[in-house]
């Protein structure tokens, strides 16, 4: 059941009886009011909850994001550019208070002043910057106020601007506000040259880590498949111009060895090396480029940073997807350092599912493999940490290697097993596999006889 809605207006008027007709202050009226809409069901979430501001042209009361607007707005209108660059910042400080902040604001037609305010703005960088910055900040969680105009708009500024750093900065991050979830958005930037741009800003700006760690995520979700409004998305065909027209593998990988004191970035850089991921032969490319090299060195001198290992081991997974890599892999050592850093962090269920899921890509239709990896502790240490990835793993390990069940069965792996199959519901089916493939009795259940209306629940 859909949760119900109110407007700002409706929220202010009872805030304002509680004041005039209850003599409450402005902080308990506002209270009282949340606490009595939330008792009927309506949803809040874009609802400015704090008192309203006197406003010095009105005789009423308006909140101070809108009022700020109001300026803006009457600024543009008689391009007072002197008085703008102040009012831009005051309303970007406004939208950092919350998403109903923003939200208000874009009721009121903050979008088009905002559009306005920046074409106005260009050829001044100091007020460009902070147009930038206030578009940047309305748009966040809001990706569906963007549209060609602004796209073209964007795309130009960064052409621009691509020796500044500070602009193509707030570029960057505006960019990821109005691609996050917005599958159109994404396509409409793409095709207008957002990729070279972003790979462009990473070898411009090598040694800015913010820079370069907010790039890398523009890049990765210009990858994602995460708004649910389309049926399916470009992220296949963004990946691959991005490795393939934008040299974005190599871009990336260079960059890295840039920021081997900065575990932050490394693990974004390892990141979106892993959505990239996406075809065999990038795979092998990141192999040839050193990136296999440079991640086993990395998993190996900081293997004490929780979120690096994760991505690291994530990254080994995504390109574990190519066969050939699965013996570089093997022969770099790598499996070694997998089940050490999973022993390392037993306790981080994030790094143990990626140990467990990097070793599954490596067992796969590897027997070679899986040697190496029951004699380096692989199975033992997949057991210690049974989860969804470690029944895959020891389901792989003996499907080939028959040899190789009663050894794990010595470690407990029934009772582990079992156990985990109970506590977490979607490891049901490949625990059943795991214990078949292991000789272990399963019990198995007949879904659907033939017979209409006989399939199970």
């Amino acid at each position: 059941m859909a949760s119900r809605q109110i407007t700002q207006d409706t929220f202010d008027a009872v805030v304002q009886e509680n004041i005039t007709e209850f003599d409450m202050d402005p902080d308990e009226a506002v209270s009282e009011a949340v606490q009595q809409f939330e008792s009927q069901g309506v949803d809040l979430s874009n609802i400015i909850k704090a008192p309203r501001k006197p406003s010095s042209d009105q005789n009423d009361q308006i909140h101070e994001i809108l009022q700020i607007l109001e300026l803006l707005r009457k600024c543009v209108d008689s391009s007072a550019l002197g008085e703008m660059g102040d009012l831009l910042l005051h309303f970007s400080e406004q939208c950092k208070q919350g998403l109903a902040y923003r939200f208000q604001s874009a009721q009121k037609c903050a979008y088009p002043v905002l559009l306005s305010a920046w074409k106005l703005s260009l050829g001044d960088r100091d007020l460009t910057l902070k147009a930038l910055h206030a578009m940047s900040s309305l748009t966040d969680g809001q990706p569906d106020l963007f549209e060609p105009v602004g796209q073209q708009l964007l795309v130009k500024t960064l052409e621009e601007n691509t020796n500044d750093a500070d602009a193509t900065l707030i570029g960057i991050q505006l960019v990821r506000h109005i691609c996050l979830k917005h599958e159109q958005n994404r396509q409409d930037l793409v095709k207008a040259g957002i990729l070279p741009l972003l790979t462009g800003a990473i070898v411009k700006h090598g040694t800015d880590a913010e820079l370069v760690r907010k790039a890398c995520l523009a890049l990765k979700i210009m990858t994602f498949d995460d708004d649910v409004r389309v049926p399916f998305g470009h992220a296949h065909d963004h990946a691959k111009k991005i490795v393939l027209e934008n040299n974005g593998l190599k871009v990336i990988i260079n960059a890295a060895k840039g920021f081997m004191d900065n575990s932050t970035v490394l693990s974004e850089l390892c990141s979106t090396l892993a959505q990239l991921s996406v075809r065999n032969e990038f795979c092998q490319e990141i192999v040839d480029l050193g990136g296999l090299n440079f991640m086993v060195a990395l998993l190996a001198d900081c293997i004490d940073h929780q979120d690096l290992v994760k991505q690291v081991l994530n990254t080994i997974r995504a390109i574990a997807g190519n066969d050939d890599v699965k013996d570089a892999i093997v022969n770099t050592g790598g499996t070694d350092l997998i089940v050490l850093a999973m022993n390392r962090h037993l306790s981080s269920s994030q790094i143990c599912e990626q140990g467990c899921a990097a070793l599954c890509m490596l067992a796969l239709r590897k027997p070679d493999n899986c040697k190496v990896i029951m004699e380096g502790g692989g199975a033992l240490a997949a057991l210690q940490a049974m989860k969804k990835q470690a029944c895959m793993l020891i389901r792989n390990l003996v499907s080939r290697m028959r040899d190789f069940s009663q050894p794990i069965l010595e470690m407990g792996a029934e009772t582990l097993i079992l156990e985990a199959q109970a506590a977490h519901r979607d490891c049901d089916d490949v625990a059943k596999a795991a214990l078949r493939d292991l000789g272990c009795k399963v019990e198995l259940r007949e879904l659907w006889t033939g017979q209409k209306g006989s399939l199970a629940q």
